[in-house]
């Protein structure tokens, strides 16, 4: 069954499909990352690419009825994916090589922890 987001913002990028896939920047239409479909309650995402655009992107589920845990952890890195250490559910794929700097954070359904990277 698919979800239905109740919050989405894309800024200055596009999105493979309507909440998850390949992320592009909209200034060079390079890939600047990846998403994962079902193992996220929450992803934000403020970047600028190589090319000097500037985006973001913001898509919210509905909330749990438990707040997230924030994590003291780490996203552990199994093959190109970012994944929680947890459970090792994929959660994202942010291309370094295509962005001059990134922040994010990530609610993991799973397990309904927060992480982030300022």
């Amino acid at each position: 069954m698919a979800r239905i987001p109740a919050y989405k913002e894309l800024i200055n990028t596009r999105l493979a499909n309507a909440y998850g896939g390949w992320i592009y920047c909209e200034g060079c239409n390079k890939t600047i990352g990846y998403l994962c479909y079902v193992t996220y309650d929450l992803f934000r995402l403020n970047y600028q690419c190589k090319c000097g655009n500037c985006g973001s992107v913001h898509i919210t589920f509905e909330p749990k009825s438990i707040k997230p845990t924030n994590s003291k952890q780490s996203l552990i890195q199994i093959k190109n994916r970012l994944c929680c250490p947890e459970d090792k559910s994929p959660l994202t794929t942010l291309l370094e090589k295509n962005l001059d700097s990134y922040k994010y954070e990530i609610n993991c359904s799973a397990c309904n922890t927060k992480y982030q990277v300022d």
